[in-house]
């Protein structure tokens, strides 16, 4: 008798689980929304929940399956999702009528760095957004140079010391090197060089916890909403205790008076000592801290390593590029300001095509506050449905960017980029709701590739990988294994 109750209890779980984890897969096909078949526990992101591929190149898959829709019906794990593959749609949810897509889609604990610009609920992003967005003027961000520029020579140096003995150099982690030592200094006015040997540590560690991937957004995607009523967060607990310390130890070191650094923490207490209708505690500075960190030094360091990459591969670009810094330097006797950044319009195709080829991270998604009608259709999107905007897919879209698999800088030419869809480039995003810190990575990644090719050039290496494959460990697109390239100084190489 108890073998007969074990296996029908046994029986009665299976089906309830089953149930539980295809609950949903109908809500597609009953709106006559074409997609993709899901199976069970997974929907379409077996591959992502395995960690076998990346998120984008998930939604890249279902984007270039239904070439002639508009929208796309999926399934992340058991929650329902649209992904938008027309432009002017996707103009319209991120810009023109932003009012019904402020949300992200993600909650997680105010705690525990939920507070911050990026993924902060409405409520929350709009007071900081209106707060914090005069801390990234140009005129701000200006006065952050003195400060990365003198980073970015003790990188140089560091590269002309490593190089003397081995050329070949892996480039990704290299030039993580440089943004976390800028954005260390430029966030929180913590100089890192190579004596501050337990610093660097403790930096690593926080990247791996940041970076690699985690079980919090499989659970999100689960059951929408129970990190929030868990007290939890997508982020691990030893990343906001240190944010917090930190910030608590650079506020006490200066005594919540701003400094001569003009370094982010200096402008967050001018903002404190003037009084504003948000609460400036120091949780919600350590978000926002975190925040700035993240945006600024992961994303940036990709960015380059991939450019890097592409130059190697194509040595007629990187001579065109090494003549626009030689002769901008010339004409600004070897000084760096914001006018020198402006003027390379050639590193500044280079680093859009670099973008366009590899987005910087995860496709946007936005979640519907209300039920809302996609102007010309009679699809009407739920409330509480999230929307995804595939930039992967778009970026490599033979519609827009003929022969996409080719590194062409001059796809950003200003006749080129006037003849595209205002919504085919979008790595920062689109509307309110785009990177607040996009100036300052810029500003950041430019002054870096400046002093590097006055100094050195790159070439292929034994070791460089013919293709690059994103590794699906990590919450950002990274090169998998890494990017091994020789780097020589120019004065031998020329």
């Amino acid at each position: 008798m108890f073998v007969i109750y074990t296996l029908v209890s046994f029986v009665i779980f299976i089906y309830f689980a089953y149930y539980y984890f295809t609950r949903s897969f109908k809500y597609w096909q009953s709106r006559n929304i074409p997609g993709p078949q899901p199976v069970p526990f997974f929907g379409n992101f077996k591959e992502y929940a395995l960690r076998k591929s990346t998120a984008p190149s998930i939604h890249k898959q279902i984007y270039d399956d239904y070439p002639n829709e508009k929208v796309v019906g999926f399934y992340r794990m058991t929650r329902p999702s649209l992904l938008i593959r027309d432009l002017d749609v996707v103009k319209n949810v991120l810009i023109k009528d932003f009012e019904y897509f402020e949300d992200r889609g993600i909650d997680f604990s105010v705690e525990h760095l939920g507070a911050n610009l990026f993924h902060a609920d409405a409520k929350i992003w709009r007071p900081l957004r209106n707060r914090f967005s005069p801390l990234f003027t140009i005129g701000k961000l200006k006065n952050m140079i003195p400060l990365i520029n003198e980073r970015a020579d003790l990188f140089i140096n560091h590269v002309k010391n490593i190089t003397e003995k081995k050329g070949d150099q892996e480039i990704y982690t290299l030039v993580k090197k440089f943004t976390v030592s800028s954005i260390m200094a430029c966030a929180f006015g913590v100089d890192i060089n190579e004596d501050s040997g337990k610093l660097i540590q403790k930096m690593n560690e926080i990247d791996h916890l940041t970076f690699s991937r985690n079980i919090s957004v499989e659970l999100d995607l689960f059951h929408p909403g129970i990190l929030k009523k868990l007290n939890s967060s997508i982020f691990q607990k030893g990343i906001s205790k240190f944010f917090l310390k930190l910030i608590n130890d650079v506020l006490q070191a200066r005594n919540g008076v701003p400094s001569t650094r003009n370094d982010l923490i200096d402008l967050v207490l001018e903002l404190k000592n003037k009084g504003n209708y948000v609460k400036l505690t120091n949780e919600v500075i350590a978000a926002q801290a975190f925040i700035f960190y993240v945006a600024g030094y992961e994303t940036s360091a990709i960015t380059m390593a991939f450019m890097l990459y592409e130059l190697a591969m194509n040595p007629p670009m990187q001579e065109k590029i090494i003549a626009e810094v030689d002769e901008v330097l010339s004409r600004h006797d070897g000084k760096i300001t914001y006018d020198i950044i402006s003027e390379l319009s050639y590193m500044d195709k280079v680093f859009n095509e670099t973008l366009r080829k590899y987005p910087l991270s995860a496709d946007i998604v936005r979640r519907a506050k209300s039920n809302y009608n996609i102007r010309g259709t009679d699809i009407t999107i739920e409330k509480g449905i999230s929307i995804l905007v595939p930039v992967l897919g778009i970026s490599h879209d033979e519609k827009y960017y003929p022969n996409p698999k080719k590194f062409d800088p001059e796809r950003f030419s200003p006749e080129n980029e006037s003849k595209r869809h205002p919504c085919a480039f979008i790595p920062f995003g689109a509307g309110p709701r785009q990177c607040i810190g996009k100036l300052f990575g810029i500003i950041q990644s430019r002054v870096c590739m400046l002093k590097f090719f006055s100094n050195f050039r790159v070439e292929v290496s034994k070791n460089t990988p013919t293709t690059i494959i994103f590794d699906p460990q990590r919450v950002v697109n990274v090169p998998k294994g890494g990017i091994q390239l020789n780097i020589l100084p120019r004065k031998f190489a020329e």
